[in-house]
């Protein structure tokens, strides 16, 4: 805890005032003298000395004090003000310490009747085996294990009549229903709630966040305290659209007053798919706001359907109607200022309407919980926080202007994954390969909104905005650190003439449509700028800038450099059930707050399955479910393996760019080329950062095809030895895993290349990387003539035949260039034939010693 003042200016304070007591100087300051060295000190809290000689000078009332005593007057003001605001600070904090207790204890009250009600459950379970086992001949056993049914149905749906609907006395009724089912969730023992991993209470938490086990459907529960007024909070979390992604559109259709003050809405609710891979989901909802006789104010919800009656929602052909259970609000004030909150949500997405490899992200209750609960309490703080003036303001943009950003390229990016056809969207046809889908939208005014008529995005030619995109499915990947990765290592998978494409679409002058190039052709530098960041950290709003001279169109040089506005979310690798996004949309220098945003990028959401049942248990089949890429299938991981080695997720991929008509057909040859280049990056990528399995010594990766890592070096190593009579890895034991260690960590630069016409690298040793200024997944696209110059390529040409005769070669010193273009000088240079287990040749291996950069 910070000290009320610093002993320094304490000291100094005391000091003062003790020598103007001992002069005899002490002196009593009329309300006058006050009213004027506050006002000083309004303007200016420690005045130099000259400020304050000029004091005495202008103010007459003032000339009976010494400087000396108008310098400890200030030294004790500041003092004062110190304390005065150390103890509103202990006073927030107690105030927040008293709210939590209070929480805490009324959750341990709820746990203690959940515990009773077990322990209760589990000895009448005990007590009718013991009868059954009993009654060998006695039939009653039947109707005993039937009449013990009510304890173990979680969530009973009784059958109710129809409801009128223009009679708003039955709606009140299933408005009622639903507040006591709510407050029967969120105060009481209805669900069984667990708490999440990493989510412990605290004053400076999230808060309490629960998780549902052993009901119908998925549900989450979360409590916490946020420093806004109940009927603030109430309006932030009815107006959901401002903070649930996932929803594309909120319509209250009806509002009824009811006669205690409350109001029951109608309200029909649209929101997007997770993936390409399954329709979105709608629901048709009753809304019930009240207050309760504490002061609390409510706001519950749940579906109306046709066993709780009410009238029948509008019709949706490409939707499937999900079914929202009694959820809701419970806000209630706490002394001193703030609201204390109770959230529920509790849904049935109907699993069984999408393929079986994807129900875990309709049946995971942790997904529920961080896409919709914790964002709900997120928002709620983010807002407190902007409101008290606690968030910076980032590029001089007010923290409410930035966030609508976040929220833009967000929406954007689910309005291009789902591709709704009343935003226009249509498909186009296929090249005879389903592996990505390209779908246009000739009108996508709806999707831009007015910011599209103030931008020069369309040319006078006509055109519109093609999306490709496709869905692959990620074995033993965190999401979090894969989207970390694609983040901060853009050149592994960006093609520097997309991404110049995409920002001339800005421009009045177009960029010719490009070429795709397997290696990516990056060679500008990535540089991240903050804008901002929510209140835990767990997304983040940033301007990517893409140095210009890397940046080429048919060889001429682009001296301007582009930037990105980019969204990432998800990158707390310990937040379980957290879909990881990285979204990005080009813009000019300019940053105009109605800039146009066509967002592209990535979407990872984890496979977590639903461990309360038994499905659970069962071995799904997902190489015969789900495609990877251009139809290769996924490898079926052991079930048996850890879970640690066992994550599964699903990755969805889209990309916008904008078109002229009578480029139409190049731009989604354009588009569906860089779509399966950047599967296959992120496939290369994905299988670099895998964790290693059980039993593996060393985590080097190696490309598709090639040994593994340990055989590779054995077949190195003998080879060499082989050739030259010398050991390469001087080491007495040949077991692979030390072999691969020291070729890893051998001082000279060691690298393997393929043996076709046109031959690339495939392997390096961590020194190689080094010298290559490279990794192991971008090395893979890296050619064998582009590292050596004009006369290491005469010299390697010259010595080829001896190497394929003889096996071996020694070059002389010369020059190579890294991958970002800097010369590598060496004193020799070893080149030999790499022969596999059956003496044929497998590759080439250069050794370059004692090399450093020019």
């Amino acid at each position: 805890m910070a000290m009320v003042v610093s002993g320094k200016e304490a000291g100094k304070g005391q000091q003062a005032a003790a020598a103007g007591m001992d002069a005899g100087k002490y002196v009593r300051y009329t309300p006058e003298q006050v009213e004027a060295l506050e006002r000083v000190y309004t303007e200016c809290p420690k005045p130099s000395s000259l400020r304050r000689k000029q004091l005495i000078r202008e103010c007459p009332i003032l000339s009976n004090i010494e400087p000396k005593q108008i310098k400890v007057w200030f030294q004790n003001r500041r003092c004062r003000e110190k304390q005065r605001k150390e103890a509103s600070r202990l006073q927030t904090v107690n105030r927040k310490l008293t709210a939590m207790n209070k929480l805490l204890m009324e959750e341990n009250d709820r746990l203690q009747k959940q515990v009773s009600q077990l322990v209760y459950e589990n000895g009448y379970m005990r007590q009718q085996l013991h009868n059954a086992s009993v009654a060998t001949n006695d039939t009653s056993c039947e109707s005993v294990v039937t009449s013990g049914q009510h304890h173990h149905q979680q969530n009973p749906t009784p059958q109710r009549p129809q409801k009128d609907a223009n009679n708003p006395a039955g709606l009140l009724a299933i408005a009622e229903e639903t507040l006591a089912e709510f407050l029967s969730k969120a105060t009481g023992t209805a669900v069984d709630w667990v708490q999440m991993v990493g989510m412990k209470p605290g004053p400076d938490s999230i808060g309490i966040i629960a998780v549902s086990h052993n009901c119908s459907g998925v549900a989450a529960r979360a409590c916490g305290l946020v420093s806004l007024e109940p009927t603030k909070v109430a309006d932030i979390l009815k107006d959901r659209s401002s903070w649930y992604r996932d929803c594309r559109c909120l319509d209250v259709l009806t509002v009824i007053p009811t006669g205690n003050g409350g109001n029951i809405e109608l309200i029909y609710m649209q929101t997007y798919a997770p993936t390409t891979l399954a329709a979105a989901r709608d629901f048709w909802t009753l809304r019930y706001t009240t207050g309760l006789e504490d002061g609390s104010l409510v706001i519950c919800e749940r579906s109306l359907t046709p066993v709780t009656g009410g009238p029948a929602g509008p019709p949706a052909p490409n939707f499937v109607r999900a079914e929202m259970l009694s959820s809701g609000y419970l806000i209630r004030p706490c002394e001193g200022g703030g609201s204390m909150i109770h959230i529920v949500d509790h849904v049935d997405l109907d699993a069984w309407s999408v393929p079986e490899v994807l129900r875990p992200l309709y049946e995971s209750s942790k997904i529920l919980a961080q896409k919709m609960t914790v964002a709900a309490l997120r928002h709620l703080k983010q807002i407190a926080q902007e409101t008290s003036g606690e968030v910076p303001y980032g590029s001089g943009r007010r923290p409410a202007v930035l966030r609508t950003f976040s929220q833009r390229l967000s929406r954007g990016f689910n309005d291009a994954v789902n591709g709704f056809v009343d935003d226009g969207w249509s498909l186009l046809g296929s090249d005879g390969v389903e592996d990505v889908t390209v779908a246009i939208n000739s009108s996508p005014n709806k999707i831009l909104s007015s910011h599209a008529n103030s931008s020069a995005v369309f040319s006078t030619l006509g055109g519109g905005v093609l999306c490709a995109k496709a869905s692959m499915l990620l074995q033993n990947v965190p999401p979090a650190i894969l989207v970390q990765f694609l983040r901060e290592h853009r050149s592994e998978w960006a093609d520097c003439g997309v991404d110049a494409y995409s920002a001339a679409s800005l421009t009045a002058n177009p960029y010719a449509v490009p070429a795709v190039r397997p290696s990516g052709g990056f060679l500008g530098s990535q540089v991240i700028l903050p804008l901002a960041h929510t209140v835990e950290h767990e997304e983040f709003l940033e301007v990517i800038r893409l140095e210009g001279h890397g940046f080429n169109q048919d060889d001429v040089i682009l001296s301007r450099d582009m930037y990105f506005l980019q969204l990432c979310s998800g990158v707390d690798e310990n937040a379980v059930g957290a879909c990881a996004q990285l979204v990005f949309a080009p813009i000019d220098e300019s940053f105009a707050d109605d800039v146009p945003l066509l967002p592209s990028g990535f979407r990872i959401t984890p496979l977590d399955p639903k461990t309360d049942s038994p499905a659970a248990t069962r071995t799904l089949d997902l190489a015969s479910t789900l495609e990877i890429g251009s139809g290769v299938t996924a490898r079926a991981v052991n079930e048996t393996a850890s879970s640690t080695y066992n994550l599964r997720s699903v990755l969805t991929i889209a990309f916008q760019f904008t078109y002229e008509n009578h480029l139409r057909d190049s731009v989604a040859e354009m588009a569906r080329q860089y779509v399966r280049s950047v599967v296959a990056s992120v496939q290369r990528v994905a299988m670099a950062i895998a964790p290693s399995r059980p039993g593996s010594q060393i985590g080097v990766k190696h490309p598709p095809g090639s040994p593994e890592a340990h055989t590779l070096a054995r077949w190195i190593s003998g080879s060499y030895r082989a050739h030259t009579g010398v050991d390469l890895l001087r080491v007495d034991s040949q077991a692979s895993d030390l072999l691969l260690k020291l070729l890893w960590h051998h001082s000279d630069a060691i690298m393997c290349c393929s043996l076709k016409a046109s031959p690339v690298l495939t392997f390096s040793n961590q020194a190689g990387l080094d010298m290559l200024e490279t990794t192991l997944i971008a090395l893979q696209d890296i050619a064998l003539e582009k590292i050596l110059d004009d006369s290491a390529r005469k010299v390697l040409c010259s010595e080829f035949p001896k190497i394929m005769q003889q096996g071996l070669a020694y070059l002389p010193a010369g020059i190579c260039l890294s991958s970002m273009g800097r010369p590598v000088s060496y004193e020799q240079a070893v080149a030999w034939k790499v022969l596999n287990e059956e003496d044929t040749t497998h590759c080439l291996a250069f050794m370059f010693v004692n090399w450093s950069f020019v």
